[in-house]
């Protein structure tokens, strides 16, 4: 019995221009490539729910969503039966306080220099708004729609294909496969 290939896609492989360059350099050619691979591809194709409708708001599908919906499984994780090593909890709440901690010395050091110079607010607001988030969400879940993707992937033992950064590092620490969007046109059609 021949094993058939199993993908849980994210949002990043739709709507990243790096990401779906693989397929077409525009975003709708690109998707109507990936869905004629996937209809040849010996392989599954998944989407959790929050995602779908995270796709469909980002990209006006139109007249490809009924064949997306016919080639990619559109379901969410069985949040109540899936178990995950307690370790990951733990490491989780070890990072976000970690992230909370570096985010309010930045917002010290901004406090400091907006009190110290007549720096223009608006501009040190800026700056600091830019350096918060790259420093609490760079590298992290930081979504329900990053947990249900990683969630689907680990019950499925399916192949997650993001081009997500804090998507791809939670994958690696919990042991579900990777592959990047760059290099799933070739991987596709090596399964048709």
């Amino acid at each position: 019995m021949e094993t058939v290939e199993r993908f849980v896609l994210d949002t990043s492989l739709f709507t990243n221009p790096h990401a779906y360059a693989c397929f077409d350099r525009e975003a709708e050619p690109a998707m109507r490539s990936f869905l004629g691979l996937a209809t040849s591809a010996r392989a599954e194709f998944y989407m959790p729910t929050s995602v779908f409708e995270e796709l469909c708001k980002m990209r006006n599908l139109g007249p490809l969503e009924a064949e997306f919906e016919l080639r990619v499984h559109i379901r969410s994780p069985r949040k109540h039966a899936l178990q995950i090593p307690a370790y990951i909890l733990y490491e989780f709440i070890e990072e976000v306080r970690h992230r909370m901690d570096r985010g309010l010395r930045i917002a010290e050091e901004h406090a400091r220099l907006g009190l110290d110079t007549d720096t223009d607010a608006g501009a040190l607001i800026a700056r600091l708004r830019e350096r918060y988030r790259e420093v609490l969400r760079r590298g992290i879940i930081d979504s329900r729609e990053d947990a249900d993707v990683l969630l689907l992937a680990f019950e499925l033992d399916a192949t997650l294909v993001t081009a997500d950064e804090g998507l791809r590092t939670w994958a690696d620490k919990v042991g579900v496969k990777l592959i990047h969007p760059t290099n799933f046109r070739s991987m596709l059609e090596h399964l048709s």
